[in-house]
């Protein structure tokens, strides 16, 4: 039962943080749109400078984290056994590659809802695949700059030109081309429905719930589906808006179920001993006042499993991370064992207490 529990917050949380964000993002943007078509009522393109300052920081992050500690977030030996920079390369490419290949379809696909078809097909498999070659993190927040980068491209290859072509032929007294205008509205309709899918994809790495789980790539695909039919919900009425909520609740709800954690047959008590005994073997070279792995100078996210005290205090995390979902050790660096994940969960469904 308290893993029951625990399992249901960790989902609570992860519903509210993204609702969260996303109406925060909703909001400045609106605050900022209109600041700035006061400040610069000509309707130059200047919504292009967040796009961009967001996707370069976006992708500095990548590197500072995934591509500098490939080994800790974004390859698992137990997922595929990639070097470090087979990794980095498959990253790039992916990004170069999903970019390149969403361009060419909406270029030569001119059927809108075969395109829409096409491109979410394509986005499953892309999440089902992430999922079989980079660790749990690593496949989420992947997918996330993926949609990241093709938001950011509609915007500098087609929106800002677009945007200026038809800004100098009003000055030149000519008609915008209209097919050039209705490609930008075609790539700013698909920004508008990425964005609750790469939001979700960008936080989830807080919820090891979601992505630490075998059907972590189900979660992937039906959260992203969610994060659409909201959108589309939003932006529609009459009854095809309730079915779009309708459909949304569904889309969490699955991947919810199919997650949630099941009675273990083996209940054999685990004594306290054995586990600092493991925590101290397997976590505390970063998870310490003063960490001795290299390359961590603070216990990440300030957790600290140095003594009795602090274990059991985090009994509930220490259960979500290396057992419900095995993310943790990063990439299983120190070797936490099966049977260790085993001895972890019956302590913790026993009570998580001491000797």
């Amino acid at each position: 039962m308290p893993d029951l529990v625990a399992y249901a917050l960790d989902w609570l949380n992860l519903l509210l943080r993204w609702a969260h964000v996303a109406a925060v993002i909703v909001w400045l943007g609106a605050a900022f749109y209109l600041l700035c078509l006061e400040k610069q009522p000509r309707g130059r393109p200047w919504i292009m400078w967040p796009s961009y300052v967001a996707w370069l920081t976006g992708f500095a992050l990548l590197v500072a984290m995934y591509y500098v500690d490939a080994d800790l977030y974004l390859v698992d030996p137990q997922v595929m056994a990639l070097p470090k920079w087979s990794a980095i390369v498959a990253s790039l490419a992916l990004l170069v590659a999903g970019l390149g290949i969403y361009e060419a379809a909406c270029r030569l696909i001119k059927n809108e809802p075969g395109l829409s078809a096409l491109l979410l097909a394509l986005l499953a498999v892309t999440a089902w695949g992430l999922t079989l070659v980079f660790s749990g993190r690593g496949a989420f927040i992947h997918f996330g700059a993926l949609l990241g980068t093709v938001m950011a491209g509609n915007v500098a290859h087609i929106q800002v030109p677009v945007a200026r072509r038809a800004a100098l032929a009003l000055k030149e007294g000519r008609a915008p081309d209209p097919v050039e205008a209705a490609r930008a509205r075609q790539r700013s309709l698909h920004n508008g429905y990425l964005t609750l899918p790469a939001v979700f994809a960008m936080i989830s790495n807080h919820h090891a719930s979601v992505l630490g789980d075998r059907w972590a790539w189900l979660a992937l695909i039906a959260l992203a589906a969610a994060g659409l039919l909201v959108h589309a919900g939003v932006f529609t009425r009459g009854r095809t808006r309730a079915w779009m909520w309708i459909g949304a609740a569904i889309a969490v709800a699955v991947p919810a179920a199919v997650i949630a954690p099941r009675k273990a047959s083996d209940e054999r008590k685990a004594e306290f001993s054995e586990v600092k005994r493991i925590i101290d073997a397997r976590c505390v070279a970063c998870h310490a006042q003063r960490p001795s792995y290299p390359g961590i100078a603070e216990a990440p996210k300030g957790v600290k499993l140095d003594t009795a005290e602090r274990i059991r205090a985090q009994a509930r995390q220490i259960h979500q991370q290396s057992v419900r979902t095995n993310v943790m050790p990063p990439g299983n660096l120190t070797r936490l064992s099966a049977e260790e994940r085993a001895l972890l969960d019956r302590w913790f469904r026993a009570g998580a207490g001491s000797d």
